[in-house]
């Protein structure tokens, strides 16, 4: 059982940065696959990048690609985000995700365990 807990959210003004964190409550994150996830008020929730075991690979949706930066420290057991050059349109509820296994998927349906979320409100 992996337990997931978000940190980092908040207000932040158009063009400003954010970095968040994903603690997780597990013997050794290494042998999942991490990723963050957001919803915005009314709409689905969608990928936003993730991250193997290692760090070695990553993948970001195209919205993002260029501003945020995902990262892990598997001694810490913690997992990254580093959001730069914020829009409105990141407002969002964030979330981290993890699976067992090497493989990148964007598909939510595709990580096993969740955190419960932290707020990201960007104003212009």
């Amino acid at each position: 059982q992996v337990q997931l807990v978000e940190s980092g959210g908040g207000l932040v003004q158009a063009g400003g940065s954010l970095r968040l964190s994903c603690a997780a409550s597990v013997r050794t994150l290494s042998s999942y696959v991490m990723g963050w996830f957001r919803q915005a008020p009314g709409k689905e929730r969608e990928f936003v990048c993730a991250i193997t075991w290692s760090g070695g690979s990553t993948f970001y949706a195209d919205s993002v690609k260029g501003r945020f930066t995902i990262s892990r420290d598997n001694a810490q057991n913690e997992m990254y985000l580093q959001m730069n050059s914020l829009k409105p349109e990141d407002t969002a509820v964030y979330y981290c995700a993890a699976r067992a296994g090497s493989l990148l998927y964007y598909e939510e349906s595709r990580y096993n365990y969740w955190g419960q979320g932290t707020q990201v409100t960007v104003s212009s």
